[in-house]
């Protein structure tokens, strides 16, 4: 679905990212991860065919980005930006909704019948102005935007910057029950939280290069990647961590209640 294959990207003589390979299979939902400055955005907008490696192939659903227009990519691939006023570019959130379909020829009433069950999805004043809308609501706007024209891909710039915990879940499980229709996810997050709540596989990147690949057990419970990513694990795993013994490796807040609760008992038993 998505491959980078030993993908290198420079602007001038600076370079960005070097030697990156990694494979994407259809239904993933993958993080990236890493410092600012890493090169998480450039892997990012490579990925969309935004940018096309100076180096190396990188291959979106079976099209080579350096061989195929990015109009062509975005048939099947949905980009939502860390900032949703860079997308929005409409007067009303039905327009604005209907803007992707329409610059991909699809006919009037599939785009009518598709806008209408995004707007009854999401909730939206079909004839609101996008402008007047809450920061979250403008991200969930451009989020509907991106999946208007069901793409098998979407690919995610720091979905939840800016926004308070509860519009964070309202996007972040709308963008799991896509994931869980079979829709690829690909996700740059700073937040290791939502990443160990939502992402299965975790892409760490630093100065550059990825430096390690697995699952968020295998990253998180890692010191050395952590320290070398300047990454913060979750509160739980990091708190677990301290607790050590029978509380080693726990992630999830209820897997720590649990592991609590089984210890007390056995010790009120002896």
């Amino acid at each position: 679905m998505i491959i980078f294959d030993n993908v290198s990207f420079s602007y001038g003589k600076t370079q960005i990212i070097e030697k990156i390979s990694f494979r994407v299979a259809p239904g993933e939902f993958v993080a990236i991860v890493g410092p600012n400055g890493a090169g998480k955005t450039t892997v990012s907008k490579l990925a969309r065919g935004l940018l096309r490696p100076t180096s190396g192939t990188v291959t979106i659903d079976a099209l080579n980005t350096r061989t195929t227009k990015a109009s062509k990519i975005a048939r099947t691939t949905g980009f939502l930006f860390q900032n949703p006023d860079r997308q929005i570019c409409q007067n009303t959130v039905r327009d604005e909704i209907a803007f992707n379909l329409k610059i991909q020829g699809k006919s009037d009433d599939e785009t009518t019948s598709r806008v209408e069950e995004l707007i009854s999805l999401f909730g939206f004043d079909p004839n609101a102005s996008p402008f007047r809308l809450s920061r979250g609501e403008r991200q969930r706007l451009a989020l509907a935007s991106a999946l208007s024209a069901k793409p098998k891909i979407l690919i995610l710039d720091e979905p939840t910057t800016g926004l308070d915990y509860r519009e964070c879940m309202k996007i972040m499980n709308l963008i799991k029950s896509e994931n869980l229709a079979g829709t690829t996810v690909f996700m740059i997050c700073h937040d290791m939280e939502i990443v160990s709540d939502f992402a299965e596989r975790i892409l760490v990147i630093a100065d550059g290069r990825l430096i390690a690949d697995g699952n968020p057990d295998t990253i998180f419970f890692n010191k050395e990647i952590c320290a070398k990513a300047a990454l913060l694990p979750p509160q739980i795993a990091e708190l677990s961590q301290r607790l050590g013994g029978a509380y080693q490796g726990i992630r999830h807040v209820d897997n720590l209640f649990g592991a609590i609760r089984k210890n007390f008992k056995g010790e009120a038993t002896l």
